[in-house]
Parts: structure tokens; sequence; C-alpha cells
């Protein structure tokens, strides 16, 4: 599983028109998965991202979570996070989960941040969705999880 996190002052998911989810001061998480992830895997992850530190303490140092600030998720899923460019000129998603496993466990990953406390926000899986964002930082980080 790869997450791309951003800390953000606001991140909203649209889709037709609608809004979908969205969060104030945050994450915004892009959630690949990968072919060999299980509800283990997404469980991990969400803890990991939930107790990560990388929001500033009052001296201004990476030392508080998500969790600590009091702050929100806007989850999105993205199969892109598993493009392979190496060859060619047009990406290859094969090193991304089926739809039918990345959905289930994407909702396993957000009922995991849920279960730990965080208001989580979504996007629709699989549809073209617009999303709108505040970089706060700019803190931009990626992690894997296997």
């Amino acid at each position: 599983m790869r997450a791309v996190l951003q800390r953000v002052t606001q991140a909203r998911c649209t889709v037709a028109g609608q809004v979908t989810g969205e969060t104030g001061p945050g994450l915004l998480v892009l959630l690949g998965v990968a072919p060999g992830d299980t509800e283990q895997t997404a469980q991990v992850m969400a803890a990991k991202i939930a107790r990560l530190r990388i929001f500033g303490d009052e001296a201004g140092k990476m030392n508080r979570s998500v969790q600590d600030m009091g702050g929100g998720i806007l989850s999105i899923s993205q199969f892109t996070l598993y493009a392979d460019t190496r060859s060619g000129n047009r990406p290859s998603f094969t090193g991304a989960a089926p739809p039918e496993q990345a959905r289930a466990l994407y909702a396993v990953f957000n009922a995991a941040l849920r279960d730990l406390g965080l208001p989580v926000g979504e996007g629709v899986f699989g549809a073209h969705m617009v999303i709108d964002l505040t970089n706060d930082g700019p803190v931009t980080l990626t992690l894997d999880v296997a």
C-alpha cells in the first residue's frame, strides 16, 4: 500500500459538481493499493498516518500528529500511485490492485482511521474527482507499507 500525504489547511473533493468529502486543517491522503495488500496492511497504514508527527508544536517543531492536533483527513483512492513509467510514454498500471480488492481495502483503511478517532472525508472510488486543497508548509510525504 502506498500513500502520498499532504499537510493541508483545507481540502475538498468534488464529483460532478457535488462535494463528496472535505477536511479543514489536517491531511489529504492519496491512497494506492497493491495486489498483495490485505486488511492488516490497510490498518497498519492508517495507524502510521494517524500517528505520524508532521504538525508543528508550540516551538514550531514537527512533533504533533494529526490525532494530537485534532485534525481531519480527506482520503482519496488513487491507483495511479502504482504507475510504471520506466518503459515507453504510456504508464502501465499492472502494479495496482484490481478494482474490487482496492475498493474493499480503501473502505477498510477509512474505517481504521475513523476507529482511531479521526474525522474522514472521502472521494468516490473510481470516479473522476476534482481535488481542491491548500498546502500547509508545504509538507508532502510518501509512505509505503507492505
